[in-house]
């Protein structure tokens, strides 16, 4: 699950708006991060069905997620159609 710094640096560096290795605070890149710990949360909870405090990790980041995704779709729709096509998430 966890990433190394240098795959963190290689997503923000991929997906971020300044294309810069340190750019972790702009909204692209947390919600790539977002996006792959759902993605490995949501594989966990397919084998631990029962993993409640896992489920409810998972529930809070896609709120987190949900949130930074329609704050940049207000900001700006270019940046936000961007990243769905880039991550391939459905609205």
């Amino acid at each position: 699950m966890s990433l190394t710094k240098k795959q963190k640096f290689e997503l923000f560096k991929k997906f971020s708006n300044k294309k810069a290795e340190i750019d972790t605070g702009s909204s692209e890149s947390q919600i790539v991060l977002f996006t792959h710990r759902i993605k490995y949360l949501n594989e966990h909870l397919k084998l631990n069905k029962k993993d409640n405090s896992s489920r409810l990790r998972l529930l809070k980041l896609v709120s987190k997620q949900k949130k930074l995704l329609l704050y940049l779709k207000k900001n700006n729709t270019e940046r936000y159609k961007r990243i769905l096509l880039n991550l391939n998430l459905r609205k």
